[in-house]
């Protein structure tokens, strides 16, 4: 996906969008800069400047400090962040650049304590959006970038979104256009002997265990992000596996003649185009303000295990 980065560009909130090298320069100067990714665009700052990481808690009043992801260029970068063993390499070998975060021992000088959330592991990863490695490349180190809204709010998808929920924080911002996966990176743990999924995300749990064999059954979620009982949340309470809109409602289809098309996350059924266009239809019903959402139900295999974790959580279902 090309990346429109002209630093021209002007956008609805007459702010032009920045170049790399100004978003580079932030960045170094400890300010936040909206980072455009393949799941979601990103609030970035230096991993390894406590107070440049804490501006992100502050732009996103999140209510309590859980450890955030380190971004990098590479997989030599992300050997200088974290410690790998041989089943880490492997997934990285398959999986990167794309939407998939490692958890894993930590080194002393990548990411700072707080971006740790003081634990004794990091969670890194290499994103697959061309601009946001362009921009590590340049950079030179980690960036920690957790998605660009508000705490509990949909995740931004799209530069317009990111820069309404969170624009008026950052230094620069870089033009991606639309993000092409839509919902956040899997966090697999790779830690003590021991390979577990923390997050499902657009890499499914059948890819990963094709590559490194069955993964455990619990994880140590409180090492991963996003894990929050209520995120990802719409003004409107969700409903959730409904067949259709009681009154007030707005549905949410899924699936061939299954609700309006243009309220459906996929009239086709397919889940790829479903996680593309959640976080999308969630943001676009704040502006009807229905008394509810009411949501289709989407199975649970392959990425749809993704789906309906964002969608539980929305949703207030997960404690």
């Amino acid at each position: 996906m090309a990346g429109r980065n002209a630093d021209t560009d002007e956008t609805r909130f007459g702010r032009r969008a920045s170049n790399v090298a100004e978003a580079v320069a932030t960045l170094r100067r400890g300010e936040l800069v909206l980072l455009p990714t393949e799941t979601v665009y990103g609030l970035a700052a230096d991993a390894a400047r406590p107070e440049a990481v804490a501006r992100i808690f502050e732009a996103k009043a999140r209510p309590r400090f859980n450890p955030l992801i380190a971004h990098v260029a590479d997989a030599t970068a992300a050997e200088r962040v974290a410690v790998f063993d041989a089943r880490a390499r492997r997934l990285a070998e398959a999986f990167w650049p794309g939407p998939l975060t490692l958890v894993l021992p930590a080194r002393p000088d990548g990411a700072c304590d707080l971006a740790r959330a003081g634990l004794e592991t990091v969670a890194v990863r290499v994103p697959g959006h061309g601009l946001a490695r362009e921009l590590l490349a340049s950079f030179g180190g980690a960036v920690v970038a957790p998605s660009a809204n508000r705490s509990g709010r949909p995740s931004p998808t799209t530069f317009e979104d990111a820069m309404a929920e969170t624009g008026s924080a950052v230094g620069a911002a870089l033009d991606g256009g639309p993000c092409a996966v839509g919902v956040e990176s899997a966090v697999v743990s790779v830690l003590d002997g021991c390979v577990a999924l923390l997050r499902p995300g657009a890499v499914t749990r059948a890819e990963l265990a094709a590559i490194v064999g069955p993964l455990a059954e619990v994880g140590e979620a409180h090492r991963s992000p996003g894990r929050l009982a209520r995120h990802y949340a719409p003004d409107a309470p969700i409903r959730l596996n409904a067949t259709g809109a009681r009154d007030g409602e707005l549905f949410l289809g899924f699936g061939p003649g299954v609700g309006d098309a243009g309220w459906s996350l996929s009239p086709t059924g397919d889940l790829r185009e479903a996680a593309a266009n959640l976080f999308r239809l969630l943001r676009r019903a704040d502006a009807v303000a229905p008394s509810g959402i009411a949501v289709a139900p989407v199975p649970e295999s392959g990425l749809g295990e993704a789906i309906n974790d964002r969608l539980a959580r929305a949703a207030g279902k997960i404690g």
